[in-house]
């Protein structure tokens, strides 16, 4: 059963929409293989420039699928290595724009949080309630939020299972952007579509330095960014960039 939905809104941009509706978008083994399938394929897809990660108009996605793991083991836990589909999401070259309405909480925050930005409704609630049933986040809660909003913020979230609703989250530097609840999905696409328009090598080259530098130290990071930077020169599309804009006209990116 397809449990991710794929479609193309606009040119360069895909779209990958969980459906679970009957348990809130749920994250269970399946949803997690195929995001995973998606965001491989998808990064190797040279028409995509821009991906849109959502859960449609109610929910993003309530959490992990407790039913799967409840009664396991921490040897059975670790033989499902579920760290390795994560990490397809996570590796993806493409800009992500996450469209979040309603829940998205544990593994829901957690995925939010792979992307790049962050479209968030004024409704949507976030949380990582993981410590209420015993457990802690395990697909990178503890550490991309504490990178997001800072320890303080972080462990007020972490060791109590509160949520946050949009605007928090935007106050507090985890949303990219907060909307009115119906204007969520509209707003990502128009995001997507303006990436998409974008040199797609300087628009990759610029998610892998933020990414690569921001566990660096500043040396190495601008070291990198000085790297990828003067490479970009290599490339058609900055001619066109240049030409472009000495002639005062829109510029045609191949993405070559």
């Amino acid at each position: 059963m397809d449990f991710v939905k794929r479609d193309f809104p606009a040119p360069g941009v895909a779209r990958l929409t969980i459906h679970r509706p009957e348990v809130r978008n749920a994250l269970n083994q399946a949803v997690r293989e195929q995001l995973a399938e998606q965001f491989s394929t998808l990064g190797r897809n040279a028409e995509v420039r821009t991906i849109i990660l959502t859960g449609g108009d109610t929910v993003f996605a309530a959490g992990a699928d407790l039913t799967e793991f409840a009664d396991k083991n921490a040897v059975q836990m670790q033989q499902r290595t579920v760290h390795l589909l994560w990490q397809a999401i996570a590796e993806c070259p493409k800009p992500i724009v996450a469209a979040v309405n309603g829940y998205a909480l544990g593994g829901g925050c957690e995925l939010a949080m792979h992307a790049d930005i962050i479209v968030a409704g004024r409704n949507a609630t976030f949380g990582q309630p993981e410590i209420r049933v015993g457990v802690m986040p395990g697909a990178g809660g503890t550490q991309r939020l504490t990178r997001a909003v800072g320890k303080f913020q972080a462990m007020k979230y972490l060791l109590t299972g509160l949520p946050f609703k949009g605007d928090e989250a935007f106050a507090m530097g985890l949303a990219s952007e907060v909307v009115d609840d119906e204007q969520v999905q509209a707003r990502a696409l128009e995001l997507a579509q303006l990436i998409a328009g974008m040199p797609p090598l300087a628009a990759t080259q610029i998610k892998e330095v933020v990414l690569a530098g921001q566990d660096a130290s500043l040396d190495t990071a601008l070291l990198l960014e000085r790297k990828a930077f003067n490479l970009l020169f290599a490339s058609q599309d900055q001619k066109e960039g240049a030409r472009a804009f000495l002639e005062k006209r829109p510029p045609n990116y191949t993405g070559n």
